[in-house]
């Protein structure tokens, strides 16, 4: 499944859970990638998850974000 967005977080993030809403809310279809399972990815990502990234353009909305921020990021990474 390739989808345009994608969320990364972890297991049991309560966070994770409310951007995962957050999506929903948006309208948006996104994978899941849970960044414990890549050091690599913890280290880059560990202090912001819940992060919404574009496969397109590569842009991240890193936390904390509300339902207006995302739709504008979403939006932006659209017209790109």
């Amino acid at each position: 499944m390739n989808r345009r967005w994608i969320l990364y977080g972890t297991a049991a993030c309560h966070l994770c859970e409310q951007a995962r809403d957050l999506l929903v809310l948006a309208g948006v279809e996104s994978a899941w990638i849970d960044i414990a399972l890549d050091d690599t990815l913890v280290e880059r990502l560990g202090d912001k998850i819940p992060v919404v990234g574009c496969r397109v353009t590569g842009r991240e909305l890193g936390w904390p974000f509300d339902l207006q921020q995302l739709q504008r990021f979403l939006q932006s990474c659209e017209e790109d």
